[in-house]
């Protein structure tokens, strides 16, 4: 099992829109479609990763508190399902619903929402404002699987910092996680890899 450090997205930049399909309704869902006028929070995960598995449950108690106060969550997996078939849109969307998950689970078949993205590890997650322009990229918290329970400290942080009118600490860390599985064979940062 190969573990990534993500190489996180420039703050300022603009989130690449998408359009793909979510595996519990069937829509196509679009970023330009969802997008919060306070914050929207885009999340590469995928079923089998036992980090996303770690942060799971306090992620769903995360969304239903910041979705209640106007913001928006989306997670996209983008793992090739030929190296991965836990990861096929059917256990996904079995998945979201044995979660509760309170966002839409979409899937990413060509990787290019991925690649757009710069996302790197399973988890990897950027925060964006009304502009869409990234505020915050990198980790849920410090917690590792098996270690600590989950806070989602530092991604509450800087949502919090959203919803005060006040900057981001642009002080932050990498997610850690597995890779992303590219059909390709690797990812673009093969220097963030360890084993």
């Amino acid at each position: 099992m190969t573990f990534v450090l993500s190489s996180m997205m420039e703050l300022g930049n603009k989130a690449p829109d998408f359009t793909l399909p979510d595996t519990v309704s069937g829509e196509l869902i679009s970023l330009s479609q969802i997008k919060s006028e306070i914050a929207t929070v885009v999340l590469f995960i995928c079923n089998h990763c036992l980090f996303v598995q770690h942060i799971n449950s306090k992620l769903v108690e995360l969304a239903n508190k910041y979705q209640s106060l106007g913001m928006q969550f989306v997670a996209i997996s983008s793992n090739d399902i030929k190296q991965f078939p836990q990861d096929d849109p059917v256990f996904m969307a079995q998945m979201a619903k044995y979660n509760k998950y309170s966002f839409p689970y979409l899937y990413d078949e060509s990787q290019d929402v991925a690649l757009d993205y710069g996302a790197e590890s399973n988890p990897d997650l950027f925060v964006f404002d009304k502009r869409l322009e990234c505020v915050y990229t990198g980790r849920f918290d410090m917690t590792r699987p098996g270690v600590q329970s989950a806070t989602g400290s530092d991604l509450s942080a800087a949502l919090d910092a959203v919803l005060n009118g006040e900057e981001v600490d642009p002080n932050q860390y990498p997610s850690m996680g597995t890779s992303i599985a590219w059909k390709r064979g690797t990812s673009k940062n093969n220097f963030n890899m360890f084993y």
